[in-house]
């Protein structure tokens, strides 16, 4: 098995390919050690003593490293991690499949029932337009709300701690939601 590595547009973000499908629906997220014990393979991560952020897409891994942490030293161990994790097939969570620990995307902002349909044209854009593209750079976008033109965003993986992603969101996103949906104004992290 051969595990490629890309670089992200966060200088402390590897994305690493197993070259097999890492989660079957959805993404997921771990911040901490402790969240990270739901899933073996995020707690081995973990357990390296140098990484900060674990996130799964679809068929890839970003890791984040801690600050002051070299990569020279930590992609091996990294590596080794996954092959081990990959080459035995053990399960991605414990208990077995990730589809009850996916965790689904909460709006931090409660939508007016009577912009359904701007949601809906909102919802749209990022899963076809933004998503595909974030996903790229190992990362992830995930809809919060909207409210009174705002619609609230929160950056995931490798986009959550990147230094582009005030531009990203400003300038990419903002500007690509309000083109396909005028009653858009701003974007903001949630």
């Amino acid at each position: 098995m051969f595990i490629e590595t890309e670089t992200t547009p966060n200088p402390a973000t590897l994305k690493f390919l197993p070259g097999q499908q890492v989660m079957p629906a959805g993404t997921r997220e771990f911040t901490t050690p402790e969240a990270a014990e739901a899933s073996p393979l995020a707690e081995a991560l973990f357990d390296t003593g140098e990484v900060t952020n674990v996130f799964f897409g679809g068929d890839f891994v970003s890791v984040t490293a801690a600050p002051g942490a070299d990569w020279s030293a930590l992609k091996p161990q990294v590596v080794a991690v996954l092959l081990d994790h990959f080459v035995s097939q053990a399960p991605l969570f414990a208990g077995g499949d990730a589809s009850g620990f996916a965790v689904p995307s909460e709006p931090e902002v409660d939508d007016d029932p009577a912009d359904a349909e701007i949601v809906a044209q909102i919802r749209e854009l990022i899963e076809t337009r933004v998503q595909p593209a974030v996903a790229g750079d190992g990362g992830n976008i995930e809809y919060k709300g909207f409210r009174d033109g705002v619609v609230y965003l929160q950056m995931q993986g490798a986009c959550s701690g990147c230094p582009s992603s005030t531009a990203t969101l400003k300038h990419g996103i903002e500007g690509l939601l309000k083109h396909y949906v005028p009653e858009v104004t701003e974007v903001r992290a949630a």
